[in-house]
């Protein structure tokens, strides 16, 4: 097991949940995007709307998809990536 999966499993029993399928690469990947294409602190409020969405029974590898393809698209204007701060 890797240090991910040991804190995957511990969080996701602090919350009684099952750990099996959760999307860490699709996750990382969607903090990556946010993080450097629109702002650092929209990372992890992002992983949590994505975990609302998948609560409300969202596919959590397309809605990570869909997210993360916003983040990518997001405007310079908006402060998208190659914007100053």
């Amino acid at each position: 097991m890797t240090r991910m999966d040991d804190w995957v499993a511990a969080a996701c029993a602090e919350l009684d949940l099952d750990p099996t399928g959760v999307p860490v690469p699709e996750v990382l990947d969607l903090a990556r995007d946010v993080a450097h294409n629109v702002l650092r602190p929209g990372a992890p409020v992002t992983a949590y709307l994505l975990g609302l969405a998948v609560g409300r029974g969202a596919d959590p590898a397309a809605a990570a998809a869909r997210l993360g393809g916003l983040a990518r698209s997001w405007p310079v204007e908006l402060g998208g990536a190659g914007a100053a701060g």
